[in-house]
């Protein structure tokens, strides 16, 4: 037995009151700075749909009369995001956060940046190609940084909010481009579309620098705590599972999550919502233009379905906290998302219920991609088989991002019957998806619970050489 263990075993419980203090202190300590991260990195991620609406085509594409330019420039981000997530997830765990977090947002920020000075199609294809090598080092690196910290109970809000952030860079996106849009820098004052570049890009960079000497690093290494907090911190870490913690990788458990067909089927939901997601994010403002509003007018009603979207995500992942129970949640919110969409295709023409639609679809959409996060956040058993499982099902759901940003081209508009038709199949078939899984983890569940009983849930469970599938872990359902 290692010090390390024996110390752990050594610590006297804490008490709640001091759990209480301590989980306060890593919320104000983590939350703000990953959180207002993914803001930033979202805002980067999708200003591409706003400034559509700016006058970009036509100053840089020359008009792009069938969208399809505008389309491969959307999609180019996510071709390298696919295949750079596991590898940099991966490798993510042989650094200390802080530096590797605060590189990828200094990082992705230039990229987003540096899209104001493009003078043609190729520049933005580069500048959104390294847009998503960074991003690809940030976004499934998060759950993973968050596992290091907080239990399977407090993972699911918290992540949560984290991911409410990109609902709430949908709005801040609309908000600020209806700003930009209607301030006048002066007669020879560049386009809107740069202005809003440099204005969502440039915080990125000057907020990863902070968090390169602002955010905690692991339990066993970080300076904020005090030696009775990283006891604390390290046995709430060992509560669960007692794994692969450290700068190492198990091979064997990157192998069991490509091979892990549980995986695969995240993936598939994974896929259908992020199809909706790339639709919402590059197209939102367009679409709601159809309704028969102004560009600026239509910037700004954007705002209202995101900021429901965050609070119902924000909800959802408390109860789900609450019952350690995430399937069904999964399941209603990709059907919540599937009736969005039916009822933009079958209600053409009342406008109110459109939009009341695209209420159903932000709401259902966000709250399935972040709920979905914290449910395999605990589901994978070790460090190891997260840092390639999370980001394995990502890279399968951004395919998903790829198809999403193609199929809603001009030709197709004003109704996009087509784009609106294949998101809604692909919510439908997550819903399905989600409900397998949940019967998936239920059984499994009940048949280790036979033949080994049922085990103490604040129990150390060793995980270090079959991940999830060691006879005393239980899968959240």
């Amino acid at each position: 037995m290692d010090s390390l263990t024996e110390k752990r075993e050594s610590v006297v419980p804490a008490t709640p009151e001091e759990e209480k203090k301590l989980v306060r202190k890593l919320d104000r300590s983590i939350l703000p700075i990953t959180c207002l991260l993914y803001l930033l990195a979202y805002l980067d991620r999708t200003n591409l749909g706003n400034a559509r609406l700016q006058g970009l085509p036509q100053e840089v594409l020359g008009g792009d009369p069938t969208g399809l330019l505008y389309e491969w420039i959307f999609s180019a981000f996510y071709f390298s995001y696919i295949l750079c997530q596991v590898p940099a997830t991966v490798l993510s765990k042989l650094f200390a956060p802080s530096y590797w977090i605060a590189t990828m947002a200094i990082g992705w920020g230039i990229c987003s940046t540096l899209q104001a000075s493009a003078f043609n199609m190729a520049g933005l294809v580069v500048c959104r190609v390294g847009l998503g090598v960074f991003e690809a080092g940030f976004g499934p690196a998060i759950p993973l940084y968050f596992s290091l910290f907080y239990t399977k109970h407090e993972l699911g809000l918290r992540l949560g909010y984290w991911f409410g952030f990109a609902a709430i860079a949908g709005a801040f996106g609309g908000l600020i481009a209806f700003g930009v849009q209607h301030t006048k820098f002066g007669p020879n004052s560049e386009s809107d579309w740069k202005i809003l570049f440099l204005i969502e890009g440039i915080p990125a960079v000057l907020l990863g620098i902070i968090t390169w000497f602002a955010l905690p690093d692991r339990p066993e290494s970080t300076g904020i705590f005090n030696e009775r907090e990283r006891e604390i911190a390290l046995e709430r870490g060992a509560r669960g599972t007692k794994a692969d913690r450290g700068a190492v990788i198990n091979k064997k458990h990157i192998l069991a999550a490509i091979t892990d067909w549980r995986v695969l089927t995240c993936g598939m939901i994974y896929f259908g919502v992020n199809c909706a997601l790339a639709s919402i994010s590059a197209f939102l403002p367009t679409i709601i233009k159809t309704f028969g509003y102004t560009n600026a007018l239509a910037q700004l009603l954007t705002v209202p379905p995101y900021v429901v979207g965050a609070i119902v995500l924000c909800s959802t992942a408390y109860v789900t906290d609450r019952l350690q129970s995430r399937g069904l949640a999964v399941a209603g919110a990709c059907l919540a998302g599937t009736i969005g969409y039916l009822l933009i295709v079958l209600v053409p023409y009342n406008m109110h219920v459109r939009y009341f639609a695209v209420f159903l679809i932000t709401s259902g959409t966000y709250t399935a991609i972040g709920v979905i996060i914290a449910w395999f956040a605990h589901n994978l058993g070790s460090e190891t088989k997260k840092a390639a499982g999370i980001p394995m099902f990502m890279a399968i759901g951004q395919c998903g991002s790829v198809l999403g940003a193609n199929i809603y081209p001009s030709t197709d508009g004003p109704r996009y019957l087509r784009g609106f038709t294949i998101t809604c199949a692909l919510q439908a078939w997550a819903t399905v998806c989600a409900i397998i899984l949940y019967i998936s983890y239920k059984r499994d569940n009940q048949r280790r619970d036979a033949l080994h009983g049922k085990p103490d849930p604040d129990a150390t469970v060793d995980t270090s050489e079959l991940a999830d599938k060691a006879p005393m872990f239980r899968y959240i359902p």
